[in-house]
């Protein structure tokens, strides 16, 4: 269990964020993209000194909706660094000082998200895909960048996950923080797959993860839901369950898989974006629905 724990969150982990871009302008980009290495399209296999190897469910979605992406992910982010330079950190840290990300910045994504909204008011579109690096880090043992304060830490990771745990609580902040910039449009959080949809210990986790996101979108200012859990369920079922059999993610040999998407499990995690857009406006398409959020 403990092996099928950490690999979940191991690829889910490699992305940060900070300052406004260069090429960002009053006009903006129609959509930002945040999150950890499954929003940064990350994949082992090929080389991480040329940032536009990787492509991520982000540009996919940016594809299908005729709008220009701002991806910002970084791998190994987790939201305690997310929000603070000394934050809980998987390995978004060591990634960003060592390789490039999709958009150059500094200091946190947070930041860069909150100075980039209020450089782009004509942005249409946030999504969002984070907390699986925090479980990582949790289940990896003792840390000294506990994000300050640390009153809500625990190493408790089903307490940290809990609809009243750090991990809900953080996840509130930064959707506060990008309403906070006077932004209106969608925001759309999304939630993870699983690795083998047979596995209990694994779907245990997964709906931890999960949950806490599901609560804080709850709880916060229209925050939308877009199931990457559903999204691959039922082609991973229709081969026993494993996501890794069904094709979903990147084969590594010898019938393995990375936990990161292969491009139809990305493209899978894209379409349920979409979908979730156009059902948030039943008389429009998805692009018909940003339309009318056009700032």
């Amino acid at each position: 269990m403990r092996v099928r724990l950490l690999a979940l969150v191991s690829a889910v982990a490699l992305f940060s964020l900070g300052a406004t871009p260069a090429q960002a302008s009053s006009e903006g980009h129609g959509y930002l993209a945040l999150g950890d290495s499954v929003a940064f399209g990350f994949n082992p296999l090929v080389d991480p000194r040329n940032a536009n190897n990787f492509t991520g469910y982000p540009e996919i979605v940016a594809q299908r909706l005729n709008i220009e992406d701002v991806n910002a992910a970084c791998s190994g982010e987790a939201t305690g660094g997310f929000i603070d330079a000394h934050g809980l950190d998987n390995v978004c840290r060591f990634y960003r000082a060592n390789w490039p990300l999709h958009t150059s910045y500094t200091g946190t994504q947070l930041s860069f998200a909150v100075n980039y909204l209020k450089a782009n008011p004509r942005t249409r579109l946030v999504t969002l895909n984070l907390d699986a690096n925090d479980f990582f880090r949790l289940t990896s043992g003792p840390s000294t960048d506990f994000w300050p304060p640390s009153g809500c830490y625990t190493p408790d990771f089903v307490a940290y996950f809990s609809s009243t745990g750090c991990a809900v609580q953080n996840l509130e902040k930064i959707f506060a923080a990008i309403r906070g910039t006077g932004y209106s449009g969608l925001i759309v959080a999304m939630t993870y797959y699983a690795l083998d949809y047979s596995d209990p210990a694994g779907l245990f986790v997964s709906g931890l993860l999960n949950g806490a996101m599901e609560t804080a979108a709850a709880h916060s200012d229209r925050v939308l839901v877009a199931s990457g859990f559903n999204a691959w369920k039922q082609q991973s079922l229709a081969v026993g369950g494993n996501s890794c059999t069904a094709g979903l993610r990147i084969p590594t040999g010898g019938g393995t898989c990375d936990i990161h998407p292969s491009p139809a499990g990305r493209d899978l995690l894209a379409g349920a974006i979409v979908d979730t857009i156009a059902a948030s406006c039943p008389a429009h398409s998805a692009t018909g629905c940003l339309n009318r959020n056009r700032g």
